[in-house]
């Protein structure tokens, strides 16, 4: 079967960085760490490290192969959520050692960009009354970690 696999290249501490976020998400889990068996322009045989992982259920790979271009917002991942609870554990976790940003997004302590969004924004920005979605919309935009609770208070005109 034909697929698309995003792959992630990290100076260094590839395999950590994907056994850390396996910890957080489930069906998630590193398959394999193997050192590339040949000299590299990145460095001697065994020195270049490729993960192969899972996050919920979606196939990832990674490379520690030195400083090559740092990761940025071009490329980001969006974890959708099903509570406040679920935002607010995913973005203490991904944020420590990180730096956060607005509208939900962090950058982890490897460099990563993450939008970490409860999945009842998505619903309210797509209400047919249009209204209601800018007033979402506008809350959002002023938020850092996003509030669910703010979010449906916006939502409702309050």
């Amino acid at each position: 079967m034909t697929r698309i696999i995003p792959s992630l290249w990290y100076a260094e501490k590839a395999d950590e960085a994907a056994a850390f976020y396996a910890s957080l998400l489930p069906d998630s889990y590193v398959e394999t760490v193997t050192g590339l068996p040949a000299d590299t322009p990145s460095g001697p045989a065994g020195s270049v490290k490729v993960v192969s992982f899972t996050l919920l259920g979606q196939p990832f790979m990674a490379i520690a192969a030195g400083p090559f271009e740092s990761f940025n917002h071009a490329i980001s991942f969006v974890i959708e959520c099903d509570s406040q609870d679920e935002v607010d554990r995913l973005w203490d976790a991904l944020s420590q050692g990180g730096q956060v940003e607005q509208c939900g997004w962090l950058k982890d302590r490897y460099g990563l960009s993450w939008q970490i969004v409860p999945k009842a924004l998505g619903e309210m920005m797509k209400d047919p009354d249009r209204e209601r979605a800018k007033r979402v919309a506008e809350a959002m935009l002023k938020m850092v970690k996003l509030d669910v609770s703010e979010l449906k208070r916006a939502y409702e005109g309050g």
